[in-house]
């Protein structure tokens, strides 16, 4: 059985740590690698690393970090299939839907990456009385970048291009319950050694890694709870922390809308990769006047989201991740039912091996209920039905979160009403979306700190100005 190893300063070591963990195939809840539980000593080793090659890699222009970024991103395209299958294997995402993600994220690493050739580091001002100030944009030095486990290949590329253009290094910590991509993603590397190192492990990597005195800053993706001891932890230290987490997010159905299309695009939304997706639609809130149509064609959507091994012709979900995360859909669907929802479409875990359930449908809702309040990560899509779109609006932004958000609609004035829904994204009659110039902010629990275009470059340097006073005459 293969166990893995951390890759520092351009070598493959063995963990200093004892502990190893198993990696499990939810599919067929076989064991098929294992890798180290993570240590304080491997995350020293993997900064001091980071550190080592910053200076080299900071004093290359501009130009030549992006092409070496745009090379490696090039060659991670010519392996997307192979990605996809891995992390079909570590977590469920059947293969083609793995490959359409990774090769969107090798576009976005690459088109992210080319923005610092437009990016200001460095401009000069000068001032009526003969003086001048250098406004300068620094590298932060090593960062941190951990990420979850649904998107194992998708989340990293996402957040390196602009730290890595930026002339920072990377360290980063991949999810324990999907390594095995991250892993192949990196021997894939062509940077210079140390400029992006990996530790693998639990929150006995993550949290030293989090910790660390040397780590100018963290970009995390996970959890509400793992959230907020990031946070806390960063802001005692006093370093920066560009934190993406939970999502609940709702999608309001105006009644101008064809209920049928609608009803196959939030089908989509709700269902793919599971629904393992932070931005997964989880809240549906439909107009009164075309709630039935609407309805009857999501529940004809779901019964044909066929579910499986993701290596399978044919399937559109495969399993949840483990046990764990099939626990929280079971809790969350069997609440609702206590209190009253009905199940119109799946609501049952099939017999036999692997952590499936299918995708869902559920009307009768209420805001008491988990699953109108709490992250439920998995393929269910719950329904109310409401009497106007204002209602809706309303209804959508009573929520803690503040991930993304999805209208449709026909009305412009419902249109620019859309945006006083409180999430760092909505999106209008398409789910999804946006260039490269897109940059926001999650909302209430959802997050700290602005990403994306120039925004992810301010997170990823430091301004300084130097200021030159005007010469005397002689």
């Amino acid at each position: 059985m293969k166990t893995l190893q951390n890759l520092i300063g351009g070598s493959w070591e063995d963990s200093l740590g004892d502990a190893l963990l198993d990696i499990v195939n939810p599919a067929t809840e076989d064991v098929i690698a294992h890798i180290p539980g993570g240590s304080p000593e491997d995350v020293g080793r993997a900064v001091a690393a980071a550190e080592r090659a910053q200076p080299a890699w900071a004093a290359l222009p501009v130009a030549e970090r992006v092409a070496r970024i745009s090379a490696w991103a090039d060659t991670v395209a010519g392996h997307a299939e192979e990605l996809a299958e891995l992390e079909c294997r570590e977590m469920g995402k059947p293969v083609g839907v793995g490959r359409t993600f990774i090769e969107g994220a090798v576009g976005g690493l690459k088109a992210s990456a080319a923005q610092a050739l437009s990016y200001s580091f460095e401009e000069t001002v000068d001032h009526p009385d003969g003086s001048s100030t250098r406004l300068l944009r620094h590298p932060l030095g090593a960062a941190a970048v951990i990420t979850p486990w649904n998107f194992p290949v998708t989340m990293v590329l996402g957040a390196l291009g602009p730290l890595l253009a930026a002339g920072n290094t990377v360290v980063v910590k991949p999810s324990e319950r999907s390594p095995l991509s991250a892993v192949r993603l990196f021997e894939l590397l062509d940077l210079p050694p140390g400029v992006v190192n990996l530790v693998l492990g639990d929150a006995r990597a993550g949290a030293p890694l989090a910790e660390h005195e040397r780590i100018q800053l963290v970009h995390f993706t996970g959890s509400v709870e793992a959230g907020r001891q990031v946070g806390a932890r960063t802001g005692d230290m006093l370093r920066r922390a560009v934190l993406e987490l939970g999502g609940k997010d709702p999608v309001v159905i105006d009644s101008g809308v064809d209920p049928v299309s609608t009803a196959a695009a939030v089908a989509f939304g709700a269902f793919i990769n599971t629904g393992q997706i932070c931005t997964s639609m989880e809240r549906v809130y439909v107009h009164q006047d075309v709630a039935d149509e609407f309805v009857a064609a999501l529940v004809e959507e779901a019964e044909a989201y066929a579910f499986g091994d993701g290596h399978d012709e044919g399937v559109m979900m495969g399993p949840l991740v483990d046990e764990r995360q099939r626990g929280i859909v079971r809790r969350h669907v069997a609440d609702a039912v206590e209190r009253g929802a009905t199940i119109r479409a799946g609501g049952a875990e099939p017999d036999g091996k692997g952590f499936f359930y299918p995708a869902t449908v559920l009307t009768g809702v209420d805001e008491s209920m988990l699953v109108m309040s709490e992250e439920t990560f998995g393929p269910l899509a719950p329904v109310v039905v409401v009497s106007s779109f204002e209602e809706g609006l309303e209804r959508a932004s009573r929520s803690r979160f503040g991930l993304g958000a999805t209208v449709y609609t026909d009305d412009p004035a419902h249109m620019a009403a859309a945006a006083r829904i409180p999430a760092g994204v909505v999106w209008i009659n398409q789910w999804q979306g946006g260039g490269p110039e897109r940059l926001y902010e999650p909302a209430g629990d959802s997050g700290l700190g602005a990403t994306g275009s120039t925004a992810a470059y301010d997170a990823a340097t430091r301004p300084a100005s130097v200021h030159l006073a005007a010469r005397s005459a002689s």
